[in-house]
């Protein structure tokens, strides 16, 4: 018995260290990195359905513009109201600056989307219909390709901020081709890689835990 307790008492050897503080480490990253299913597969479905019924739209007109503006951006809020959740339930987890941070990245979300949709009703006068969606969806996928990026570098987590590179060059990229590409671009290259990337995630995170 003396024995036992000798060996539980003596000290950790470097590797067992090592070993020790890569597992919390590792521990940490996906705690803090929130549940995937909630932050990146919410958006990839918003993505694949609203800019979906979008392309619709524009290359057969098979749905009004109106109702396909309504299905994404119907969407885009419950996924924004999903994203805060996640976020503060992260947050929850933690006290002091780090749960300030997390409150104050949640909000940002809001003020963003109301940053949108008042540059979007004031300019939407101004342009032909085509254009209108466009605009709606290019400053949408800024403000969510920034914010995606910036909570992947607030929090470290990389993939989230290499997903929010990836959504803003899609954006970039749509939004020169003009709005029949950038819904299809938007819808299948963001859309589709989200919710993998999403459900890959928490996979993974299933089978380490």
């Amino acid at each position: 018995m003396d024995r036992l307790d000798d060996d539980d008492d003596r000290p950790l050897s470097p590797e067992e260290m090592l070993r020790l503080i890569e597992e919390q480490q590792a521990t940490t990253v996906r705690r803090l990195g929130g549940d995937p299913l909630l932050t990146h597969t919410p958006w990839g479905i918003t993505w694949l359905a609203g800019f979906g019924a979008l392309y619709l739209n524009y290359a057969y007109g098979l749905l009004s513009r109106s109702t396909a503006l309504a299905v994404l951006f119907a969407l885009m809020l419950l996924s924004m109201s999903t994203t805060f959740f996640a976020q503060r339930t992260v947050s929850g987890q933690v006290r002091g600056e780090a749960a300030d941070r997390g409150m104050m990245y949640g909000l940002s979300w809001m003020f963003g989307f109301a940053c949108v949709v008042a540059i979007c009703v004031r300019l939407s006068p101004l342009l032909p219909s085509e254009e209108t969606g466009l605009l709606w969806s290019v400053t949408s996928m800024a403000i969510v390709s920034a914010l995606y990026a910036a909570g992947g570098a607030l929090w470290r987590v990389r993939t989230m901020f290499f997903l929010g590179a990836w959504l803003a060059a899609l954006n970039v990229a749509g939004a020169i081709a003009g709005p029949t590409v950038h819904a299809l671009l938007i819808s299948v290259g963001a859309g589709g890689v989200f919710t993998v990337v999403g459900v890959v995630q928490w996979m993974r995170q299933r089978g380490g835990a």
